[in-house]
């Protein structure tokens, strides 16, 4: 068996379990061994100076340009995605976001961000960025009349997240995308909540896409790790940016992502199924006022989730109609299935307090400063986690 050729006319689910799984790096078992090596050696010196000029994955040459373990792991993401040319590893999901911005911006770029884009994005932009002389302005996804015009005025980039942050706004992607390419600027989006399995972003026009693998692709809790796939043009600027950063990542840690990816697929099923199922439980409680979930057909951007999604995962938020501003916190102290934690995609479930309105500039935040929570819904049987949130919503 050979996962080595273009497996891309396969059927998701197929190339889920088949990527990156070459014979030349699995050799007679059906894993790539975890290869931990910071040196490399060579039969001959012309052979060493040969390997120096091949910068690519599959050319053994030093540690930090990986070695088996992490090139299947990468491979097998880059036929997960459509219209990728290849992957960069990173260490964490904020690594990969870093290593997007410095490989596209420089000083005196502009940098356009959806407000409601992941909070470590955001201090990114109004820190590292800031310093290195890159303007940045936030915008509302949803109006495209503002959005047009900040890109009227010149902008490098354009930074999106569907669903949003928190709040899970659906963002009408191609539409976005295909104006910042109208004005020759480039489209990154954060892609983690569906993961290409649900959206295949640079498909629908984006240029770069980005994942932090210690969510869906992990799927356990365990490891850190991101991710960025773009086509020829934009994933030779990551390499070479990453490669000049020292980027790396762990061989047992790419070990680890690559065997949650092979399940990640029937995870992801299995845990939309089972947030759809909670959040329509939660509609219907006196003690919530509002669900924000796309998933949902009566959340505001169901219809675009609809039109472009092929699936969803099992992260959504849900307010309190209460006035209490401890609410949040006390139902999730009550809570017994649900652990209190930052992440999510994991195999276990998890509840946080959040306060969106603290992470927004221009946007209106929808839970309109009342408690709220964010759920991660993992594994567990739907019915006893809806028991649990019972008993803890009867608190209130």
């Amino acid at each position: 068996m050979s996962g080595g050729g273009d497996d891309r006319h396969l059927k998701p689910a197929t190339r889920v379990v088949r990527g990156g799984r070459r014979k030349e790096w699995t050799g007679p078992v059906v894993n790539p061994p975890v290869w931990r090596a910071s040196t490399h050696l060579y039969d001959t010196d012309a052979d060493r100076q040969a390997a120096g000029g091949n910068n690519a994955d599959g050319q053994f040459f030093y540690g930090r340009r990986g070695a088996p373990t992490q090139w299947a792991l990468a491979e097998a993401l880059t036929q997960l995605e459509p219209g990728a040319a290849g992957t960069v590893l990173y260490p964490s999901g904020v690594a990969a976001i870093a290593g997007i911005m410095l490989a596209v911006l420089k000083p005196g770029d502009t940098l356009l961000m959806s407000d409601n884009a992941y909070d470590p994005t955001r201090s990114m932009a109004t820190g590292l960025l800031a310093r290195l002389g890159v303007t940045t302005h936030f915008f509302d996804p949803r109006d495209g009349a503002a959005y047009a015009a900040l890109l009227a005025k010149g902008a490098k980039a354009v930074w999106l997240e569907a669903p949003g942050s928190l709040t899970f706004e659906m963002t009408d992607v191609p539409a976005l995308a295909a104006l910042a390419k109208e004005h020759g600027a480039v489209t990154m989006i954060d892609n983690t909540w569906a993961s290409p399995l649900g959206f295949a972003a640079l498909e629908h026009g984006c240029d770069i896409v980005m994942m932090s693998l210690s969510k869906h692709v992990g799927g356990h809790s365990d490891l850190m790790m991101g991710s960025a796939s773009a086509g020829k043009r934009w994933y030779a600027a990551l390499r070479r940016v990453s490669q000049e950063l020292g980027q790396v990542v762990s061989p047992d840690d790419a070990a680890l992502a690559a065997r949650g990816l092979r399940t990640m697929g029937v995870r992801l099923e299995a845990q939309t199924r089972a947030a759809l199922q909670v959040a329509q439980w939660l509609e219907a409680q006196p003690q919530v006022a509002r669900v924000l979930c796309p998933l949902l057909p009566s959340d505001p951007g169901h219809a675009l989730w609809k039109r472009d999604f092929a699936g969803g995962c099992g992260l959504f938020s849900f307010v309190l109609a209460s006035d209490d501003p401890q609410a949040a916190a006390r139902v999730a102290d009550a809570l017994q299935l649900f652990g209190i934690g930052y992440s999510w995609g994991g195999y276990e479930s998890l509840a946080l307090p959040i306060a969106p309105q603290t992470y927004r500039s221009i946007m209106p935040c929808p839970t309109g400063g009342a408690p709220a929570l964010r759920l991660s819904i993992g594994l567990e049987d739907p019915e006893d986690l809806i028991a649990d949130l019972a008993a803890a919503l009867a608190l209130l």
